[in-house]
Order: structure tokens, then C-alpha cells, then sequence
């Protein structure tokens, strides 16, 4: 909830109170979320009554709050405490919620310089008044323009292109080629039908969320998400179904100290832009998946292949404002019974697709006596940077893996598997 994450900014920052406090829609608030205003209203006490405390604790916000609303009654108790635990677990991403605040505070001074302008035309306000508003409103939007530079410090590139870590992989040789998956980053999986992508999906985001610090939020309007699921815990665990349901206790708990709650699947036949932006607002993920992304709704073109590119120019947008996104599509019939897929192979493509990708891999199978659990893996198209230990000479590396369809995992015979 968006309104949660904003509070949780004010209370880990004065300069963040002092600079959107003013611009809030309270009336807006006190109408439909009546504690959620109440705990705003604590937090303008809180800093004005405290001009040398930089932040707020929670348990002044709370104390704070009964001693200015002394008649609670049990019920808005009950809503209070509901609400303050909900904010104890918000993970706001500063970045994201300054850009929108900074967006409001801009319309909002924009409509005062809008009702003055009015006012000093019919001469009932002097002019400097509107010229100091409409240097605020000037201000504020160079402070936004500016964000949108990026650094020219080698350092800082460095520390936040390469070394600093993303979210790594299970297997070792995408890290040797690929390397991290980081904000900003979009890429894609195709294979033809029941080749393993989910699988595969499965395999490595499980070795992923203890990497990651905000949900992974998977957008499944494939097969049944409950399916889905199990087929994760099956991965992080690398149990077959009836191992893990010997002990369902055991293995709850166990998928739970491997992944914590971090996989989140959502889990519908037809899914929305609209639909995906809002959940992504209220969630801050670290990792979006997007199994099958050519099903999403909400895009329209004369062309299919030019649609295409309409869903995954928008994908890339995503991975810049919220996280990395994966998307998984398939491979057309002239992937069949083929090794190693390349770009040609994409379905309903001709270069839509495959222009706003910064990797794409490509999974084949073939029905060669003896290659049953053998899959192919090709990186047709690699931009991203890497990682210290990514080698130059892997970029688009292809190579063959195992798969354990009865646990959902991904095996390379010549490492030891990584659990």
C-alpha cells in the first residue's frame, strides 16, 4: 500500500517529512483511511515537537498516538495495531517513492501557480507572489531532472555496474556468461512446449530469494499456479513430490528457512498491464517473472509481431523502475527437435522481441535416443555487464544441461550440483 510505504519514509527521515509533508492529499486520507491519517497527523506532532530528532521510532509513533487519542475504542485499536504491524513490514524502495512524491508535489504546485496566476489577473494578488511559486515549481522539477543524470564517477559506476552483486545463478556457467541479474535488466527464455521453462525458472529463483532483499514476484498465467509452487519447493529442497510429502511439517519449514515468503506467485488465465503495475507498486520485488509475457493483456498493434514489441519495450520499463524481469516465451515450430535455439527460433518475432532484450536464452531438446533429460542451453544475445568472475569468452556460451524433471531441477554433470 502505497500510502504505508510513503509513512515508513517519513518516520526513517525528517529531510523526506519536511520536503512532501505539505503536499499530501490528508483530506483524501482522513476520508478513506481514517488510523493511516491519524498516523500522519502523529508524525507532524512528532517533528515539530522534536526539532533536533532526525527520525521516528515505531514505538513513539504508537505511544504518540494513544496519548492524542486517548478514547480509542477496541475496535480502532484492532485497526491500529493491524496497521502498524503491516508498516513494520513495508519495504519501500526510497528511489521509487521520491519519484512519485516528487511527481505529486509538482501537480500540486502547479495547481497553486494555476489559481494564482487567475488571482493576479483579476488583481486580487500581487505579482511576486506567483513569481516565488512558479520558482518553487522550477525548483522542484530541476531537482527531478537532475536524479535522472547518470554519474560520471568511474568509482561509483564500478561499485554499482560490477561489483556491487545482483541476483546470482544457480548455475555456474550463466554466471561465467551472463553474469548478475540487476535493476534495470530484461531479458527472456524461449523453448517449444514442455521443453522444461518452468523448471528451469524454478530451479533458480529458489536459489535466488535468499539473494534477494523484496519479494519475487511471479506473474503466472500458464499452468496452474498451485502447480507452479510446488514445483518451487521442490527445487529448493530437490525433493521428488513423494519425498515431500512424507513429512509436509518437515519440508514447510524447511522451504521456508531456504526461501523465507519471498516467492510470490500471481496466479491468473488473463493478466493486465494495469493489473501487473499496480501490484508491482505495492510490493517492491527484487525479481519479476512474466510466464508466458506474450499472454498479457492490455496491448494492442495491426501487427502481432509489432504488439510484441509494445509488451516487451514495456517489460524493459518495468525492470528500470521496479527490478530485473524475466519473461518466458516460446520457441516457433522451427525449434523443434533442434539443439541449440537461436534468435531466428523466437515465436511471432522478427526483431520486436529480440531488440529490447539485454539477454536472451534459448532451451532445446531433441528426441536423439539417449538425450531424454538432456537440454541444450544457448545465449544468442548477451548486453549485461557481468560479474568479477564472468568471462569474455562466455558471452554467448551454449552448452548442455540435466534435468531432474522429479525434483524441478537443472544439473551440470561436470560441477557439483549447488544446493
Amino acid at each position: 500500500m502505497i500510502e504505508l510505504q510513503i509513512l515508513s519514509l517519513f518516520l526513517s527521515s525528517r529531510d523526506v517529512y519536511n520536503n512532501y509533508y505539505n503536499y499530501l492529499d490528508l483530506i483524501y486520507l482522513k476520508e478513506n483511511y481514517n488510523i493511516i491519517y491519524k498516523l500522519y497527523i502523529i508524525i507532524d506532532i512528532y517533528y515539530n515537537k522534536y526539532p533536533d530528532n532526525d527520525s521516528m521510532s515505531f514505538e513513539d509513533l504508537e505511544s504518540l498516538y494513544l496519548i492524542n487519542y486517548p478514547t480509542t475504542r477496541d475496535t480502532q485499536r484492532q485497526e491500529l495495531d493491524a496497521t502498524l504491524v503491516s508498516l513494520r513490514s513495508v519495504t519501500a524502495n526510497p528511489e521509487i517513492i521520491r519519484e512519485l512524491l516528487d511527481q505529486h508535489k509538482i501537480r500540486s504546485i502547479a495547481q497553486e501557480v494555476a489559481v494564482l496566476a487567475l488571482d493576479v489577473s483579476e488583481g486580487r494578488s500581487p505579482t511576486d507572489e506567483l513569481v516565488a511559486k512558479v520558482t518553487s515549481l522550477g525548483e522542484v522539477q530541476k531537482m527531478s531532472t537532475e536524479d535522472s543524470f547518470v554519474t560520471d564517477d568511474l568509482e561509483t559506476l564500478h561499485n554499482t555496474a560490477v561489483k556491487t552483486p545482483g541476483l546470482r545463478w544457480r548455475q555456474h556457467f550463466l554466471n561465467q556468461s551472463l553474469g548478475s541479474l540487476r535493476k534495470g535488466d530484461f531479458g527472456f527464455i524461449f523453448a517449444r512446449p514442455e521443453t522444461g521453462k518452468t523448471t528451469f525458472l524454478a530451479s533458480e529463483i529458489t536459489f535466488m530469494a535468499d539473494q534477494a532483499d523484496g519479494p519475487i514476484v511471479w506473474f503466472n498465467n500458464e499452468e496452474q499456479g498451485s502447480k507452479v509452487m510446488l514445483r518451487c519447493y521442490q527445487a529448493a529442497l530437490g525433493y521428488t513430490l513423494p519425498e515431500l510429502f512424507t513429512d509436509i511439517g518437515e519440508a514447510s519449514t524447511a522451504f521456508h528457512d531456504v526461501c523465507g515468503d519471498k516467492i510470490k506467485i500471481f496466479d491468473e488465465a488473463s493478466i493486465t498491464k494495469e493489473r501487473v503495475e499496480s501490484i508491482l507498486r505495492g510490493l517492491n520485488p527484487s525479481l519479476v517473472i512474466f510466464d508466458q509475457i506474450d499472454k498479457l493483456s492490455g496491448f494492442q498493434s495491426d501487427r502481432r509481431d509489432l504488439e510484441m514489441g509494445k509488451i516487451y519495450r514495456w517489460a524493459r520499463e518495468l525492470a528500470k523502475e521496479f527490478a530485473p524481469v524475466i519473461g518466458v516465451c516460446q520457441s516457433d515450430v522451427s525449434g523443434e527437435n533442434q539443439r541449440y535455439l537461436t534468435m531466428a527460433n523466437v515465436a511471432d518475432a522478427k526483431t520486436s522481441k529480440q531488440a529490447e532484450a539485454d539477454w536472451v536464452l534459448g532451451i532445446g531438446k531433441t528426441q536423439d535416443e539417449g538425450f531424454h533429460n538432456v537440454r541444450f542451453f544457448n545465449i544468442s544475445k548477451n548486453k549485461l555487464i557481468g560479474d568479477a568472475d564472468t568471462l569474455p569468452e562466455m558471452r554467448h556460451a551454449s552448452g548442455s544441461l540435466i534435468i531432474d524433471a522429479a525434483r524441478a531441477r537443472y544439473i551440470d554433470p561436470m560441477r557439483k550440483e549447488i544446493r
